[in-house]
């Protein structure tokens, strides 16, 4: 079985300032798309991010500039495109398409990067995946930020979005997909001017003739058809306590539809000892573009950094 095709064109302004290098992964053919941003090198931390269920990583393009200018433009992360989405090639078996499988390819993406620990940024289903790599590896994750990612994600934001990939589809002008998409964003992101509407837009769709071409592996699409309003999905707990070992960080947007308000605050509740914040007047993904909503990671990471630093120059103190 080999891998399916999907054609990305090189010159699409989502990707200007995102070179990528791709990894083969699996199955014969299947290819990961990654970005580096900063220095990898041993001894260094970096942070690895993972965008939502559909989407790639050209959601954290404002994220790094802005952490870049508050740590240090040295800093490495990694930002990877899980199979199916952006640059990263489609699964030749779509049956692989859950959350287990992405771990177990994250977990031989950071072994061919040489990396043996590293922070997490997950958005939406990215942390869903971070938290099956931490019950798979828990020493692989040195520490998490989940952004409207939770156990169990909100089926009315699922419906949502099947919806409104499901009315992109077809044949559209390039003023009418430009409408058609701006009205969709505006609900999540309500202050934001249209400029920036379209460049979000540009992220997961482009047109090419008079088609509108999906960011993503229509299949994706596909798996979203059994879920309602009300169905009542089971929250997967084992897998959120999995985090257990290391920091946590739990951020959640106001307008988001992914992450149910109780669900953030049950998560809060049985990890007292996690950092939590609100991004307010957005929903997901979160933007990461001003210096406020970026400090707090900028913090956090600080922070997990320092005291590894102390772990280990106690370590070597008591060899010496």
């Amino acid at each position: 079985m080999f891998a399916r095709r999907r054609s990305v064109p090189h010159n699409l302004p989502a990707y200007a300032n995102l070179p990528i290098r791709q990894i083969g992964i699996g199955p014969l053919g299947e290819r990961m798309a990654v970005h580096v941003a900063g220095q990898l090198g041993i001894g260094r931390t970096p942070i690895i991010c993972l965008a939502g269920y559909q989407r790639n990583m050209a959601d954290f393009s404002d994220f790094v500039g802005n952490f870049h200018r508050q740590v240090g433009e040295d800093w490495p992360i990694v930002l990877v495109d899980l199979k199916g989405r952006g640059r990263s090639s489609d699964r030749a078996d779509t049956s692989l398409y859950v959350s287990t499988v992405d771990a177990h390819d994250l977990r031989q993406l950071c072994a061919a990067l040489v990396i043996d620990t590293a922070i997490f940024l997950g958005l939406s289903y990215g942390g869903q995946v971070v938290m099956a790599l931490a019950a798979q590896q828990p020493t692989l994750i040195a520490g998490t930020m989940l952004i409207d990612s939770g156990p169990v994600s909100d089926p009315r934001g699922l419906v949502r979005l099947r919806n409104n990939l499901r009315d992109l589809e077809g044949t559209r002008s390039e003023a009418g997909l430009r409408a058609m998409l701006r009205r969709m964003l505006q609900a999540d992101y309500p202050a934001v001017e249209e400029g920036l509407l379209d460049v979000l837009a540009g992220r997961t769709h482009f047109l090419e003739g008079k088609r509108v071409h999906p960011l993503f592996d229509p299949h994706l699409l596909k798996m979203l058809d059994p879920f309602e309003h009300d169905d009542v999905l089971v929250a997967q707990w084992p897998l959120y306590q999995a985090l257990e070992h290391a920091p946590l960080m739990l951020m959640r947007t106001q307008l988001t539809e992914q992450l149910r308000r109780e669900t953030f605050e049950e998560m809060m509740r049985r990890r007292r000892d996690a950092d939590g914040f609100i991004i307010e007047g957005q929903g997901s993904p979160a933007l990461l573009n001003t210096k406020d909503d970026v400090e707090p990671i900028a913090a956090f990471v600080r922070r997990i950094v320092r005291k590894k630093g102390r772990t280990r120059a106690a370590q070597e103190s008591v060899t010496a």
